[in-house]
């Protein structure tokens, strides 16, 4: 089956410094997220989230700009590969914007995983850095 892919932006009242900290902090993931993430700001390192729905391992990491990572969920097909999820942060005048790039999603997958980060990432991030 042809592989799927997807791009979504989403901006946010904090720093991209602190958004990036946040994602690779397991504490803070958890927080923004209400599921446990067990990550690290390490490239080569394992990591999970959302209760292990989610696993995978840092590729590259640029500090406040970039984070690159092979990602899965319970959801592939044991046999397929994992996809690529790449994390772009930029500044702007009220905080920063994070641009999410996946490909190499299982065929039928796609729609699921952009409403997905849509629901379960973006809009509790939204709430989680407005209280700060």
């Amino acid at each position: 089956m042809k592989k799927e892919q997807i791009q979504i932006s989403k901006s946010f009242t904090v720093s991209s410094g602190k958004l990036y900290k946040a994602w690779l902090s397991s504490k803070e993931h958890s927080a923004f997220t209400g599921g446990k993430a067990k990550i690290q700001n390490k490239t080569g390192s394992k990591f999970t989230a959302w209760d292990n729905y989610i696993s995978g391992e840092i590729l590259e990491l640029d500090e406040g700009k970039r984070i690159l990572q092979f990602w899965r969920t319970t959801d592939f097909p044991k046999d397929d590969e994992d996809s690529i999820l790449e994390i772009l942060l930029g500044d702007t005048a009220k905080g920063c914007k994070l641009t999410l790039k996946q490909w190499n999603i299982p065929g039928g997958q796609g729609k699921s995983y952009k409403e997905g980060w849509v629901k379960f990432y973006f809009e509790p991030m939204a709430k989680y850095f407005n209280k700060k």
